[in-house]
């Protein structure tokens, strides 16, 4: 006998063992387009070599120690992440994952406010943790445990269903994402953004803003959020965030006070991580990686919405969902197995593009006309 790995993925028959910018390759060398960054995550491609570099430097000389002694790579991190995304005034906590991200900053506006709901809405995913899965609208992986009361759901742009519920003065945070991914790609509307801003305020509710998936220039600005105008109190990141190193973190407003103890991980911060980061931070600003994300990403949703097939393209920078007539499962393993293209699903009928930051118009091209000839 011998373990066996717990059957949870749907796994396709395929196994890359290197990658390259937005190419991945397997054993047999046989070559990939990658527009999924394995959900999000490669944000500035595979193998990046100032990203190589930081990690082979920093595992040469301490992998890691814990966050009871002082690691100047976790103030480097949070002064470059200020500055390069506008929040140089906020604070950061480091963590390991996005979910992670989420149950700390519902924690912290539990804290701040003594009170302990929270708004979410409707298709959210804010994670599979406790708190985080509680927010999410999808009772296929809510157990028993996780169901609360605490958690209310309401339309995505409805402000007064939000309105309604939040005048009930029971809630301490509203948790929404920056464009949900999961979903589909549904984008809130910018006046449902800076509305909903202001009934936080009305009500003494804690904004959180999950950019886990819509976060780190994916969309053309730094943060999706950025598009409206708006400024939340609570921001959560991950998957971008390190290139494919496990790391979390949450932005946080100066009007929260900290607490020795309030919030802690063993892992989360540490030098591997943060070094790994920074190089991020650093290859997109050397090499304007939220501006490409732009261009490219209004070029790619130009040409997809002149294709006839498509039922519905949107989304924003090099964050888009496009309907397929048909099952989008399908279309998938096509631009896999007849194209060698990876891509993203949601739902029945939603394929999804998440590539690197760094895809050019050729790499898009190359995509768009794959994509064209399976839909003849």
């Amino acid at each position: 006998m011998i373990m066996n790995l717990f059957d949870v993925y749907s796994l396709y028959e395929i196994e890359p063992v290197r990658g390259n910018g937005n190419y991945v390759y397997t054993a047999d060398g046989t070559e990939y387009l990658d527009l999924y960054g394995g959900h999000a995550v490669i944000s500035i491609g595979h193998a990046h070599p100032r990203y190589v570099k930081a990690v082979s430097d920093q595992v040469a000389k301490l992998g890691f120690y814990s966050n009871s002694v002082q690691n100047s790579l976790q103030a480097e991190l949070a002064s470059k992440l200020g500055k390069v995304s506008g929040y140089t005034d906020y604070s950061l906590f480091l963590c390991n994952s996005g979910a992670e991200a989420n149950e700390n900053a519902i924690k912290l506006a539990s804290f701040h406010t003594g009170k302990s709901k929270v708004l979410a809405f409707d298709k959210a995913f804010h994670g599979r943790t406790s708190g985080a899965v509680a927010a999410t609208d999808n009772p296929k992986i809510v157990s028993p445990f996780n169901c609360t009361d605490n958690v209310v759901f309401a339309p995505l742009n409805d402000l007064a269903a939000a309105e309604a519920l939040l005048s009930e003065g029971e809630f301490c945070a509203v948790l929404v994402e920056g464009i949900q991914g999961v979903a589909g790609i549904r984008l809130p509307d910018d006046e449902f953004m800076r509305g909903l801003r202001e009934l936080t305020k009305k009500y003494g509710v804690v904004m959180i803003v999950d950019e886990i998936q819509s976060g780190y220039g994916r969309t053309g600005k730094f943060f999706a959020h950025q598009h409206t105008g708006v400024q939340p109190d609570l921001i959560t990141v991950a998957k971008g965030i390190a290139n494919g190193f496990p790391m979390g973190a949450v932005l946080i407003s100066p009007e929260f006070t900290a607490v020795k103890g309030m919030l802690g991980t063993t892992f989360g911060g540490n030098h591997l991580a943060c070094a790994a980061a920074i190089a991020v931070l650093d290859a997109m600003v050397e090499e304007q990686l939220v501006d490409n994300a732009a261009k490219v990403g209004a070029y790619l949703l130009e040409r997809l919405k002149t294709i006839p097939q498509l039922k519905d393209v949107r989304g924003r920078g090099l964050m888009i969902g496009m309907d397929v007539d048909g099952s989008a499962s399908e279309m998938r393993k096509r631009l896999l197995f007849e194209k060698h293209i990876f891509t993203g699903g949601a739902g029945v009928s939603t394929v999804r593009l998440l590539p690197a930051l760094n895809l050019t118009y050729s790499q898009a091209d190359e995509f768009i006309e794959a994509l064209i000839q399976l839909l003849k």
